[in-house]
């Protein structure tokens, strides 16, 4: 027998669900972008989910080897019709901080925006370069 625990809220979360077609997180708050990592062989990739925000509301920032990626988000929706009228607006601020690696390349980081996502690509220093020799006095 399957028992199942009763959740007096339910019904009132999946009211809001299909109400609100934006997740909980969006809105006048802010929102989280969905971010993908991936290491490659010769590079880092960043790779931000940012639907409706244009480029020119991205930052790119690097301070104490800690990448941190800003922006805000601002969309408007209107329908205009015989007898009917809606506007809806949304908008948000976000920010997503990442501690680069030792072997990051920092002087030579790219991003570019295209079709709502945002690719950061962190180049890695060859190990001749990342190595350090200490002489000895």
């Amino acid at each position: 027998m399957l028992l199942t625990r009763f959740d007096p809220f339910k019904q009132m979360k999946e009211f809001e669900k299909n109400f609100y077609p934006y997740r909980m997180d969006d809105g006048v708050s802010g929102f989280v972008p969905i971010v993908n990592t991936r290491e490659g062989e010769f590079a880092y990739h960043i790779d931000v989910d940012l639907p409706g925000v244009k480029k020119d509301d991205i930052k790119v920032d690097i301070h104490k080897d800690i990448l941190t990626i800003s922006g805000e988000r601002k969309t408007k929706e209107e329908i205009k019709e015989e007898d009917y009228y809606k506007v809806e607006t949304s908008f948000g601020k976000f920010s997503r901080s990442f501690n680069l690696p030792e072997n990051a390349d920092v002087e030579n980081i790219e991003a570019s925006s295209q079709d709502g996502v945002l690719e950061i690509v962190i180049p890695k220093l060859s190990e001749e370069k990342h190595k350090k020799i200490v002489k000895i006095k």
